[in-house]
């Protein structure tokens, strides 16, 4: 149960007083959650993004000429436009001891400039002054004020993201209204943290944001946004511990094999294991060993040999008597596994089979069969593994394939096919450490960092769209020699919104030149299709595969050996380096061109140039996150993921490692949030909707 002196917060917006049906709309627009109302708490944490600093009340001759100033006038003049019908602006002159402005306005309500602007009253008035014809002027004020709105006008006012139709002047009010319900909230931090960083309560932080002092209160560092931060990532931090301790604890088993299939896979793989790649199975075996669930993240760089690692697991699985399950999140990479993989296990002397959405009737109730008795020892398949009509004998190891959109809850939700299943989250997405801590904070992590032995370097290069012509000669000589070639767009059909080559309309560009070497692939297309085309580039039929990024992850062509990527400058920095490495596979000399449209932006170039020097995904991770921040990052928009409102990680990395330290003790101690401390962050969770994790605590 929420605590009931939060439940003010959980209302409706459209309820605070002043809010009417018409801003109730907008405000849902703004900052509810899809179809869901925006609450009071919404309000609350919609914070500004920037100020206008009104301190300054320079004379006129003084005002500087960029940024907002308030000035005082004696209102000297009117001059009307002489057709009150035409386009012509109204135009007040004002003058101090210094000089004069005159203050333009277009289309307004005239009668409202002359009775707020009387000749010889003073006023002072709040916009951006500018240099027209060699007079100064200011062009629509945003404040016309006489000596009692001067007093009520704040030094620094914040600036909120808005929607159309919805006024600054009114969201301050229901952000005022908002902060009026606030309940006085019992402290969850430990007095000396917070003496000892001079940090004020969670509401006084919340007025400071919402009524800054000074542009530097809404910095990421200012004490204020610091205390949110610090909030936000701690009922993160401790939501994701109490995950972890559940399923940690909940009906773990020891799972030990004796070596022999493991064993007979590896001696049959053309290569040695690298280094990375025994450390990993090393820690994983450990997990699995322990009476405890394993609940661990492997991650690799594009090519590193992660699935090799847990076929490896998985035979050690079986050999302890158990089932194990791997899922790949399209259809397209389920299969290639299933190819993949069931050779391996073949030769190891045990059956492998694929489940997907699309298998035959037939074939699938054997599937199923085979896994209810136990007689299927390895299943390789989509989301479709994890319905209902699907039973295990023993499923002992869950592994799941590129989900680093599968957030905490889908999870939860996962391991209940094997109740003391051991799970393995693998991502070929290197993710920074502090997004690592955020996405899979309940969750042990091992990182392949490099790769097998033969990986040739991917020569990258950058070239203007003005060159596309000698790009697609030289590729057409490639291509005469035996070369696969992706050509990858960021769009599926032509938008007239954003000026982008489509790929389809690129497909029919190559088409018309290279014939029927072409294939297709995109989202939009039905999922047979989509097969076909990737079938008939993997077998050489077609040489040029024309696709949106849904190649991104999952497709082994090792033949592939030339990425083109159109409009390289509107990919993030993790996106290119994943639709690079889809080349560099197999034993041809592979190259990347990124085409890019000038000029280049300071973010979108730095990407390019990143790009260029390094092919070390851990490095390009890192730098993502510094260009961009967390919040656009490797999809951690996308369902499932946390996505903070407060904290920025680029800004707050050192708070998050404290709170997983705190949110480790946190819950070392108090499992239960029972003591008085706990009872607070219990409120705590509620305020930054992490209450799943009171509902486990709760379910015991």
């Amino acid at each position: 149960m929420r605590p009931s002196d939060l439940n003010p917060l959980f209302t409706e917006a459209s309820t605070l007083r002043g809010i009417g049906p018409k801003t109730g709309a907008m405000l849902d627009r703004l900052v509810g959650r899809g179809e869901k109302p925006a609450r009071v708490l919404d309000l609350l944490v919609h914070l500004p993004v920037s100020v206008i600093d009104r301190r300054a009340r320079p004379k006129i001759a003084e005002a500087p000429r960029e940024g907002v100033v308030v000035i005082e006038g004696r209102v000297v003049a009117h001059h009307p436009p002489g057709n009150t019908r035409g386009k012509a602006p109204y135009k007040v002159l004002i003058e101090d001891e210094t000089g004069d402005v005159t203050l333009v306005f277009f289309l307004n309500n005239f009668a409202w400039v002359e009775k707020a602007l009387p000749v010889g009253a003073t006023r002072w008035v709040s916009g951006k002054l500018e240099m027209w014809d060699g007079r100064l002027q200011m062009v629509h004020p945003d404040r016309v004020m006489d000596e009692e709105g001067l007093a009520a006008l704040p030094p620094v006012e914040p600036v909120y993201p808005l929607t159309e139709g919805l006024y600054p002047r009114l969201l301050g009010k229901a952000v005022d209204a908002a902060l009026g319900r606030l309940p006085a909230l019992p402290e969850w931090l430990e007095p000396n943290r917070t003496i000892l960083r001079g940090w004020p309560t969670f509401g006084e932080a919340l007025e400071a944001a919402h009524h800054p002092a000074s542009p530097a209160a809404i910095e990421p560092h200012a004490p204020a946004m610091q205390r949110l931060a610090y909030d936000e990532l701690l009922a993160s931090q401790l939501a994701l511990a109490t995950v972890r301790g559940r399923m940690r604890d909940s009906g773990g088993r020891a799972t030990v094999g004796n070596g022999t299939l493991a064993g007979r896979i590896e001696d049959g793989l053309p290569f040695t294991l690298t280094d990375g790649q025994r450390q990993a199975l090393e820690d994983i075996r450990a997990d699995m060993g322990s009476p405890k669930r394993m609940l661990r993240l492997l991650q690799g760089d594009v090519g590193s040999g992660k699935t090799i690692v847990a076929l490896l697991a998985m035979a050690t699985a079986i050999e302890a008597g158990h089932q194990a399950a791997l899922m790949a999140p399209t259809e397209i990479l389920a299969r290639q596994h299933f190819e993949r993989l069931s050779a391996l296990a073949a030769s190891a002397g045990f059956t492998a089979a694929l489940l997907t959405g699309r298998d035959k009737p037939a074939e699938r109730a054997k599937t199923l069969e085979g896994l209810a008795s136990g007689s299927i020892p390895l299943v390789i398949g989509t989301h479709a593994l994890f319905q209902d009509t699907v039973q295990f004998h023993d499923l002992g190891l869950i592994v799941v394939d590129e989900q680093h959109r599968f957030g905490v809850a889908q999870r939860l939700a996962l391991t209940d096919k094997g109740r003391s299943a051991d799970m393995l989250l693998m991502t070929a997405t290197p993710i920074p450490r502090t997004l690592v801590m955020t996405v899979f904070g309940d969750m042990d992590v091992s990182a392949v960092r490099e790769k097998p032995a033969g990986r040739k370097p991917i020569d990258t290069r950058a070239v203007p769209v003005e060159r596309l012509e000698e790009v697609v000669a030289a590729m057409a000589r490639s291509v005469v020699e035996g070369a696969r070639v992706y050509w990858v767009c960021p769009l599926v059909s032509e938008s007239e919104m954003v000026d982008l080559v489509a790929a389809e309309d690129r497909f029919a560009a190559l088409q018309s030149f290279f014939g029927d070497k072409v294939r297709l692939v995109h989202g939009q297309m039905k999922a047979a299709e989509r097969d076909a085309a990737v079938a008939d580039f993997a077998s050489g039929v077609a040489q040029i595969l024309v696709a949106t990024t849904v190649i991104e992850v999952g497709i082994d062509v090792p033949d592939a050996s030339i990425m083109v990527i159109e409009h390289a400058e509107r990919f993030g920095l993790a996106q290119l380096h994943q639709l690079r490495g889809r080349v560099g596979r197999g034993q041809a000399r592979s190259s990347c061109l990124l085409v890019y449209k000038g000029p280049l932006g300071e973010v979108a170039g730095a990407r390019i140039r990143t790009m260029r020097e390094t092919e070390d995904g851990f490095r390009i991770a890192e730098e993502d996150l510094r260009l961009r921040g967390e919040g656009e990052l490797i999809g951690t928009r996308q369902s499932g993921l946390p996505v903070f409102r407060v904290a920025k990680l680029e800004h707050h990395g050192a708070l998050l490692t404290e709170a997983r330290e705190e949110a480790a003790g946190l819950y070392a101690d108090d499992p239960a949030l029972a003591t008085p401390r706990g009872q607070a962050l219990r409120r705590l969770l509620y305020l930054f909707e992490r209450d799943a994790a009171v509902r486990l605590i709760e379910a015991g």
